[in-house]
């Protein structure tokens, strides 16, 4: 079985986050009949929530590819509600809240993760396996390794600028509801763009 490299795993990431944030787009639309961004990151399409799934999912089950369904769904549900938990709590300590909260289903802990979730991740997890990955896998193999290795590190410098800048722009709209004048023209950037109301349509409710 090949080995899969960290360039596989980073086209991995950058589809599903790209992946995640267009399924949670077409979601707002047919449920909420409105158009949110759902990205975690101020620039370009990246719910990187969903890139991290990702490859999560692949690094539990890439040597699991035989194994009967039932162990698959199992180590599915058990990885990922982890994952998904401490997610949720990091989420929390870096930008002052969780973008989901399950304190109204039904079995959930701490309203970060609850049964049907986890259940669903147990079933994405066999699907995502025998399914997904392999096309994956093929499309990866078809990107010619010299420009994929440039484009993987060009979007690597820009996505570290990316977060740098959300991470700003989360801090510099809490200081803003807290009635804190801007300091300077960088601050007055972010008050005109990545401001309070860009980022609830990223983060929906929560930021509340």
């Amino acid at each position: 079985m090949k080995k899969l490299r960290f360039y596989d795993y980073f086209y991995i990431f950058i589809i599903g986050s790209v992946f995640g944030w267009m399924f949670e787009g077409l979601g707002s639309i047919l449920i909420d009949h409105i158009l949110l961004n759902h990205s975690a990151v101020v620039l370009g399409p990246f719910n990187v929530i969903y890139g991290f799934g990702a490859c999560f999912l692949t690094f539990l089950l890439y040597n699991r590819k035989q194994a009967h369904v039932l162990e698959i769904f199992l180590v599915s549900v058990i990885g990922c509600s982890l994952l998904e938990y401490f997610m949720s709590w990091g989420m929390e300590f870096v930008i002052g809240f969780p973008a989901w909260d399950y304190s109204n289903f039904f079995m959930n802990i701490n309203g970060r993760i609850c049964l049907l979730y986890s259940l669903m991740w147990g079933v994405l997890g066999v699907i995502y396996i025998k399914y997904i990955f392999p096309i994956l896998q093929k499309f990866i193999a078809k990107i010619n390794p010299k420009w994929g290795d440039i484009i993987m590190k060009i979007l690597i410098g820009f996505l570290i600028f990316d977060i740098i800048l959300t991470c700003f722009a989360v801090k510099r709209a809490h200081d803003y509801d807290k009635g804190i004048e801007p300091q300077n023209s960088f601050e007055k950037f972010l008050d005109k763009t990545f401001n309070r109301d860009y980022l609830k349509n990223m983060y929906g409710n929560n930021w509340e």
